[in-house]
């Protein structure tokens, strides 16, 4: 059994009448609803307006995959949070980024760079190319699929080189983007995957839903993982080993390193 947390900032489909139309449970909902069919998945979800944005550790703690869905609310997500799910990212927890989260603290932080696009709201038709059929995540896409009316993302896309791209995406206005990223970071995969947009109605194109279906289950931890061990991140900011593993004669001059006095 797979433990999926949904997280969504939740601010458009509740200002907005027309996002409200469209996804009348969020964008959370509408994912938990076409995923419900998986049997292999323990779905829960947590948006921005909770306590902890609804991931405390407990929660984090049990949490095999988080999907991450966030637009116009990046920088209410406190810092305390993006920690604690990076340390879990690093620890093992797969990471799903979708559409405009390519600009939440979380996938920032994870990629090291602004993670900035260009980008166009025209109701383009987006072609997106298939780069390696025998990925687990293309599985059962054929050589492409079709999204009718999208927002447009164009390169440059200001993230580091990808272990792999998935798929490429075209659009009608002639720009193009590399739509589907895998990373590895510490013992944790993350999968960034571009279609998706809070006033077209994405996530119930089939092709869609079966590309995260299917990430889910690639971004899920290997049972061989293991604990990252990042004792900085949980608050322990001394790693110096006292005793050497084997008896030594201690040579040099050591200079003071407590540099919080």
């Amino acid at each position: 059994m797979v433990n999926l947390v949904i997280w969504n900032e939740f601010v458009h489909e509740q200002e907005d009448e027309h996002v409200k139309s469209i996804y009348p449970k969020g964008i959370h909902g509408c994912i938990k609803e076409f995923l419900s069919d998986d049997e292999s998945l323990n779905i829960k979800t947590a948006t921005l307006q909770e306590k902890d944005h609804g991931l405390s550790e407990e929660l984090l703690s049990n949490t095999d995959v988080l999907i991450w869905w966030g637009h116009k609310a990046h920088k209410l997500v406190e810092d305390k949070i993006v920690d604690r799910v990076q340390q879990r990212v690093l620890e093992g927890m797969g990471l799903l980024v979708l559409h405009s989260g390519h600009h939440s603290k979380i996938f920032k932080r994870m990629m090291g760079t602004t993670a900035n696009i260009r980008w166009a709201e025209r109701g383009e038709k987006e072609r997106v190319w298939v780069c390696n059929p025998g990925h687990p995540i293309a599985k059962g896409l054929g050589e492409y699929f079709e999204i009718d009316m999208t927002e447009m993302y164009g390169e440059p896309f200001q993230v580091p080189a990808p272990d792999e791209t998935v798929f490429v995406s075209w659009f009608e206005g002639g720009e193009v983007f590399r739509s589907g990223l895998c990373y590895k970071r510490g013992n944790g995969k993350i999968f960034y995957f571009r279609p998706g947009h809070e006033s077209y109605p994405v996530y119930y194109n089939k092709d869609v839903q079966k590309v995260i279906k299917n990430s889910i289950h690639w971004v899920c931890p290997e049972k061989t993982s293991g604990l990252w061990i990042d004792r900085i991140a949980k608050g322990i900011d001394n790693m110096e080993r006292k005793d050497p593993v084997q008896p030594i004669e201690v040579k040099g001059y050591q200079v003071d390193h407590n540099y919080k006095k």
